[in-house]
């Protein structure tokens, strides 16, 4: 049985993190922590939701880095 990982585009990827687009895109491009967006073609960015999830959590449990 092959898994699959859902995805979710940068809007919905702000919205489980709770921040703007903005502050989405300055975290996938500064912080090295932060998991990086998959570009599927010219005009469609996703973002891989266990691993924004993933993220999230370590901010919470204190294991991230901070800025």
């Amino acid at each position: 049985m092959v898994s699959q990982s859902s995805s979710c585009r940068p809007k919905q990827a702000a919205e489980l993190l709770g921040v703007g687009n903005a502050t989405l895109w300055r975290w996938a491009k500064q912080r090295p922590d932060f998991p990086k967006p998959r570009r599927l073609s010219l005009r469609c960015t996703v973002f891989d939701t266990s691993e924004i999830l993933a993220w999230r959590d370590a901010q919470v449990s204190g294991k991230g880095a901070t800025q």
